[in-house]
């Protein structure tokens, strides 16, 4: 039996990452092991959830997945050997991505004919519909994970039960078994807030978290400050898991989760024995991993283990040189908070574009493309980069993309076949600047930002570089890690010959 439940709230910003933090911190305390998903394609919550359980976070997004028996499979591997799964969700619960229209004259017809039912009339909407599809209720119901609603009860009391009652109906079959408070007053405020959800909405309250302006890890552009970043920023952890302690029902939590009822038509496989630091393979790809470079999903680097790759991590502001590699990761993160100390090192700089000329293969993803290119631009700040890509970068005070990405792999993809379709997202606040324009990319978007151009295109090509805004998962590439694997094998078998 897998111990499972879901944190939700209404909406973003209602505390659900404070409560999953102290519950993961405050649960592993007891000597549990604690295994935390996030259902979106984050990297940064997931940053803190692996340091309050001290197990790696894993993904839950149904959009990188073909299908919900996929996304099943994927946590039944993740929770094994775990005492109990804790999903953090992510907006608010019903919030998703919609499936396409049927067609297009389902869509007309329903569009024409407005109409405004009297309120009891009003029907719940069927949870299996389209516009269901991705969100965390959809996850819960899938993985029939009981459901923590956590609220942000500040100037409210009474009205947080219409509140809750309104989730429980909206789409009959999520299972909300319980709420926790957030943001409540102490005394009278929070007896009523209880008395109110108790009473109307038949669950209990869990919890009842007051005000404290100590449970916030700062945030910026692009989110909160990832973990390993900061060590300043680990009392606010340590401040979230007493909290949990203090005012958290905890007994009644993992009662919850124990009751959980098994998944229908669920395999649990055992799972592959990773060894993420080693050189026993004879393949290496390094992999930049250090405050600048953090964001890599775990499941990625497990799939190029599966491929046949053995991974070095390399610090990109200490490491002298790279190390006898046949391939070159760099994942996202926040390059331009580091820009000077990155360009400091150059003897790193400049070993990466000539490994690169000499036919490295390298992947990159946004934080990554900004490393390889020319220049890098914030402000009035300015560094220069390891110079591979012919173009430079620049900071913007907004997004420049953001969401999901679906991308066709063209002809120079140096990783993945033509005509390949692949799943992804896009987070910058970043635009690219004097770009050669016979530069070739490697994929043609229907659904993205990308490079930004106009021309729907991602991922910049020279040599046997890859380097893109979109970030991939390896449930939503499935071919990606062979190909590098493939062209770090290819790489390394040239250069045994010469």
């Amino acid at each position: 039996m897998l111990s499972r439940l879901v944190i939700a709230a209404p909406q973003g910003r209602s505390g659900k990452t404070t409560v999953t933090l102290g519950l993961c911190a405050a649960l592993a305390a007891r000597g549990l092991i604690v295994q935390p998903f996030k259902k979106g394609p984050d990297y940064i919550d997931p940053s803190w959830l692996t340091e309050a359980a001290g197990r790696p976070c894993r993904n839950l997004d149904p959009f990188f997945h073909a299908d919900d028996a996929g996304l099943a499979a994927a946590f039944a591997r993740g929770a094994l050997g775990a005492d109990i799964s804790i999903i953090e969700g992510n907006h608010g619960l019903y919030d998703g991505v919609p499936l396409p229209p049927r067609n297009t004259e389902e869509t007309r017809t329903a569009a024409s004919v407005p109409s405004v039912p009297s309120v009891p009339s009003i029907p719940s909407v069927p949870s299996d519909s389209d516009e269901s599809h991705g969100s965390t209720a959809y996850v819960a119901r899938l993985l029939r994970a009981p459901i923590l609603l956590v609220v942000d009860a500040a100037r409210m009391s009474r009205s947080v039960a219409a509140l809750v009652r309104g989730f429980q109906t909206f789409e009959p079959a999520t299972p909300i078994s319980g709420v926790i408070l957030n943001s409540a007053a102490p005394g009278r405020h929070a007896t009523r807030l209880r008395d109110a959800v108790e009473r109307h909405c038949g669950i209990p309250v869990l919890g009842i978290l007051p005000r404290d302006e100590t449970l916030t890890i700062p945030d910026r552009h692009l989110g909160l400050v990832p973990r390993g970043e900061d060590e300043g920023l680990i009392p606010a952890l340590a401040a979230c898991r007493r909290a949990a302690e203090q005012h958290i029902d905890l007994d009644a939590i993992l009662a919850i989760a124990r009751a959980a009822p098994p998944i229908p038509n669920t395999q649990y496989p055992i799972p592959a024995q990773h060894a993420i630091r080693t050189t026993q393979y004879a393949i290496r790809i390094g992999v930049f991993r250090d405050r600048a470079f953090t964001f890599y999903y775990p499941e990625n680097l497990e799939a190029l283990i599966d491929a046949g790759a053995g991974l070095l991590f390399i610090d990109a502001f200490t490491a002298p040189r790279l190390p006898a590699i046949d391939a070159l990761y760099i994942g996202g993160g926040f390059p331009e908070i580091f820009m000077e100390a990155l360009s400091a090192n150059i003897a790193l700089r400049q070993a990466v574009r000539a490994a690169a000329a000499d036919g490295l293969p390298i992947y990159a993803e946004c934080g990554g493309l900004m490393y390889l290119a020319r220049r890098l631009t914030w402000g009035e700040r300015s560094a220069e980069m390891a110079g591979v890509l012919p173009c430079d970068v620049e900071m913007t005070g907004r997004p420049q993309g953001h969401g999901y990405v679906i991308a066709e792999a063209l002809a120079a993809h140096p990783f993945l076949p033509a005509g390949t379709v692949v799943r992804g997202h896009e987070f910058h606040n970043s635009r690219l600047v004097n770009v050669d324009p016979n530069l070739a990319t490697a994929y043609r978007l229907t659904r993205g930002n990308g490079v930004g151009d106009g021309g729907h295109r991602d991922g910049l090509c020279i040599h046997n570089v890859l380097a893109s805004y979109t970030h991939l998962h390896a449930a939503g590439a499935p071919g990606w890690a062979n190909g590098l694997v493939a062209a770090a094998r290819a790489y390394a078998s040239a250069h045994d010959q010469t």
